[in-house]
């Protein structure tokens, strides 16, 4: 089986957890003997192709292009939604002129502005950015659901979502979880000296930008009886309040680049808990690699964090910051309970993701004459 895989074409420049899906997907579903190619063309050449698999429903200018592409010459499409509007963040807390015309917008005319600043702003203008602006944000993400004929979502919430907003009935999806790779991350990785001045931090890696809430997080530490490690890149987008988390940052929280997972695991291992306070996760690979390394975790129940951690994580509001210092207080003073560490690396694995991936690629080609 030929698969190839789509998305959008800034996957390799601004990387995120849906690059490290889509590479892991590949790497273990080729363990299962599919061949996979992933792309960011927006209509590349198919003819080898068994099926197309298009990732991110919330980037419609690029994924409903090819999905589109995909069906002009009668190939399947399987898309990974990783669904989830930031409307409550644009609103609450985006801060600026922004919030102020997000609480004038629907949430789907915020996406539409946003999308278009953003290619407007990189230089990224193509043919898929245009036919937005013709079919709106929403009629494009419409149009994308109509040509897909299987959803992999992350949990079964987030299909709960795409069915509500797209008015879908009795959808084919298989749920198809985040994951981790348990050969990294396990407690059985030997602690590194490379972090051992680390030990015993709070952790959090991700993008430093609003919508992870990183100022309320730095605040939330100040003054705290440990440090806080910041493990990620600063967002290109967002400057003024890069400027600002790092303005505020006390002495006792740490900048670090961001590192291969190879180098993280070893800081996962050091660390006390990970604490990651986002306005909205479909529930956060980070959070996932750090619980399978022994950290307590912090979060907050916008998304679909509570599908994955149930009542083992500890959770906050992402705008309280007493609400995030109650929740790491808490976690920091908790043993780890080695049944949550346990349920991930059974349940959360990639060897269970590109199984239900496969499943799903059979169900729908099964479906399909390629003669």
């Amino acid at each position: 089986m030929r698969v190839l895989f789509l998305s959008r074409t800034n996957l390799f420049s601004a990387p995120g957890g849906d690059l490290i899906q889509m590479q892991k997907t590949k790497e273990f579903l080729e363990k299962l003997g599919v061949e996979v190619t992933i792309s960011i063309e927006l209509e590349p050449d198919l003819q080898t192709y068994d099926l197309v698999h298009v990732f991110n429903l919330m980037e419609p200018q690029e994924s409903a292009i090819q999905a589109a592409h995909a069906k002009k010459h009668g190939k399947p499409v399987a898309l990974s939604t990783i669904y989830g509007l930031y409307t409550e963040f644009e609103r609450k807390a985006r801060g600026g002129a922004f919030q102020v015309i997000a609480n004038i917008l629907s949430p789907y005319q915020i996406g539409y502005v946003k999308t278009f600043i953003r290619h407007w702003v990189e230089k990224r203008m193509h043919k898929g950015v245009y036919q937005m602006l013709y079919k709106g944000y929403y009629g494009l993400m419409k149009q994308l659901v109509s040509q897909t004929d299987v959803f992999l979502p992350n949990s079964d919430s987030e299909m709960q979502r795409v069915i509500a907003d797209f008015n879908l009935k009795n959808p084919h999806y298989f749920p198809v979880p985040n994951a981790v790779d348990k050969s990294l991350f396990s407690t059985d990785t030997e602690p590194n000296e490379k972090f051992a001045q680390f030990k015993d931090c709070i952790v959090c890696a991700a993008r430093i930008e609003g919508r992870k809430s990183t100022l309320q997080l730095v605040r939330a530490v100040k003054d705290a009886p440990y440090t806080l490690v910041l493990v990620g890149k600063a967002s290109a987008n967002q400057s003024k309040y890069v400027d600002q988390v790092r303005a505020e940052a006390g002495a006792n929280v740490v900048f670090l680049e961001p590192m291969p997972q190879s180098d993280l695991r070893h800081l996962y291992r050091v660390a006390k808990v990970h604490a990651l306070v986002s306005w909205m996760e479909t529930p956060g690979l980070s959070s996932l690699e750090a619980a399978a390394s022994g950290c307590n975790i912090v979060a907050t129940k916008k998304g679909d964090t509570y599908d994955y951690f149930g009542d083992y994580a500890f959770y906050c509001e992402p705008d309280n910051i007493t609400s995030i210092r109650k929740a790491i207080d808490t976690a920091y003073a908790a043993p780890v309970d080695e049944a949550f560490r346990k349920q991930i690396l059974e349940k959360y694995v990639w060897e269970e993701t590109a199984a239900q991936t496969l499943k799903a690629y059979q169900s729908i080609l099964k479906n399909t004459d390629h003669s």
